[in-house]
């Protein structure tokens, strides 16, 4: 069997590596229908702890998937993300692969 043939029969072949895990799946779903979100309301919509979400969100971010934006508050930190165009563009085509994925396990 060729390699584009195995491509085309591998109903994986679509998914990004990067969506797998849950929580980056869940940040990269918020931040698609918001300009932007910050760390608290990220950490209490997917209700996780701070390094988890952290660790998961520096991953995007190593990515080019989202974006980082440190500011304050008043005097407390106020740290926001929103995803960038290749985080947007690599989040569509992982949907898109997910959907051709379940249309074709039928």
């Amino acid at each position: 069997m060729n390699a584009k043939l195995m491509a085309a029969n591998n109903p994986i072949a679509g998914l990004n590596k990067i969506f797998d895990n849950r929580i980056r799946l869940g940040v990269m779903s918020i931040l698609m229908v918001n300009d932007n979100v910050n760390f608290n309301d990220l950490k209490q919509m997917l209700e996780v702890t701070d390094g988890n979400l952290a660790t998961h969100l520096q991953t995007l971010e190593e990515s080019g998937f989202i974006k980082v934006q440190k500011g304050f508050v008043g005097r407390k930190t106020n740290t926001t993300y929103s995803v960038t165009r290749a985080g947007e563009k690599a989040f569509n085509d992982h949907i898109s692969g997910l959907e051709k994925m379940i249309k074709g396990i039928k």
